[in-house]
């Protein structure tokens, strides 16, 4: 059994929220009505997971977040609104260690949640079995001054056109902005190689995640939601809602945001980047990297990528929050090099600068 703690201040959430549980047979359920009940809770009924509420009276989700990782860590998934504020209050949990987030219903909410159902159940139970990363603030700020405290290198004269030009493509879902955290503000600020990310995420949460990360690195970092020709010192984020793909315009390499495709699961699709990217540029010039998430979003673009002379990383399950998309890459031949997060950054400066 799968011991489940549901948080919300609705007594409607939590009652729809436990049918939906109770349904699925194999869930031992409690309920907190507020973030002081659920610290108590974490420590009393010891859940495998808990789902968690950012809005509540006495004690807010976030509160409560800090305290549940302090006392007990325990895989949280966070429910949070689709609004800018909700973005932002559910990027903060994700950095206080919370695994993932399920976007709460709106309009009426027991017809809604019907809609989310398999996915709220498919995203708790991939929580229960994941790794809890606590905040790491104290760590990555070292970090960064050891990395600003080092010489630079010599600049890196690259050949221009097709054959030259060089890209980073990172693929991540589940447990991926607090892994991002980890990797991206490492990249220094002469970092040669522009860099794409596709991170599963609803529309309205991609360019507040994007501006999050714009604060913390020292590349430029955007949203991906028109026409942008390709940079380097540029980290560029697919927009939620729509597929990154890249193209050329004027023979210049360029992101683009198009429509969902269907024959894709996932979305932004990280297989579809892979095989644009392919397109577009020489294999040789591409490095692949494939972060924590759940399924095998990617597993076969970039296993042609390294198949067809590129390079490739998939994170190690020893740092991964969910093993999924790297062990999928790891299965089908397709990892040139196995790291810990930790790691990413200072293999890719290794690479684009040989």
């Amino acid at each position: 059994m799968i011991k489940l703690l549901i948080v919300d201040d609705s007594a409607l959430m939590r009652r729809l929220l436990n049918i939906v549980f109770q349904a699925e047979g194999d869930f031992s359920i409690r309920q907190a009505h507020n973030g002081k009940e659920a610290v108590a809770l974490n420590n009393e009924f010891k859940p495998d997971v808990v789902t968690l509420d950012i809005n509540m009276p006495e004690m807010d989700g976030i509160t409560a977040l800090s305290l549940i990782m302090a006392e007990r860590p325990v895989p949280v998934v966070m429910v949070s609104s689709l609004t800018e504020k909700g973005a932002l209050a559910t990027f903060e949990a994700l950095h206080l260690g919370a695994v993932d987030y399920v976007t709460k219903p709106g309009g009426t909410i027991s017809l809604s949640i019907e809609e989310i159902r398999e996915k709220l159940v498919g995203k708790v139970r991939a929580a229960a079995k994941a790794k809890v990363k606590g905040t790491s603030a104290r760590g990555l700020t070292q970090r960064l001054r050891e990395e600003r405290e080092k010489p630079l290198p010599p600049p890196v004269f690259m050949r221009r056109g097709l054959g030259g030009e060089g890209l980073v493509v990172m693929g991540v879902s589940t447990g991926g902005p607090r892994t991002l955290e980890d990797i991206l503000p490492l990249l220094p600020v002469d970092f040669p190689w522009p860099v794409l990310v596709a991170q599963h995420m609803p529309p309205s949460f991609t360019r507040t995640f994007a501006d999050r990360m714009n604060e913390m690195c020292q590349l430029s970092v955007v949203e991906a939601a028109q026409p942008m020709t390709v940079e380097p010192g540029t980290i560029y984020i697919g927009k939620g809602g729509s597929d990154m793909v890249l193209g050329r315009r004027n023979g210049k390499l360029t992101v683009l945001a198009k429509p969902e495709s269907k024959e894709f699961m996932w979305h932004p699709s990280v297989e579809l980047l892979g095989r644009t990217a392919l397109e577009c540029c020489d294999p040789a010039r591409l490095v692949a990297v494939m972060l924590t998430g759940m399924g095998y979003d990617g597993a076969d673009a970039f296993t042609e990528i390294k198949k067809l002379g590129g390079r490739t990383i998939a994170e190690s399950e020893e740092s991964a929050v969910v093993f999924g998309m790297p062990a999928e890459l790891i299965k089908r031949g397709g990892a040139s090099v196995v790291l810990p997060a930790e790691k990413v950054a200072e293999q890719l400066n290794t690479w684009t600068r040989r």
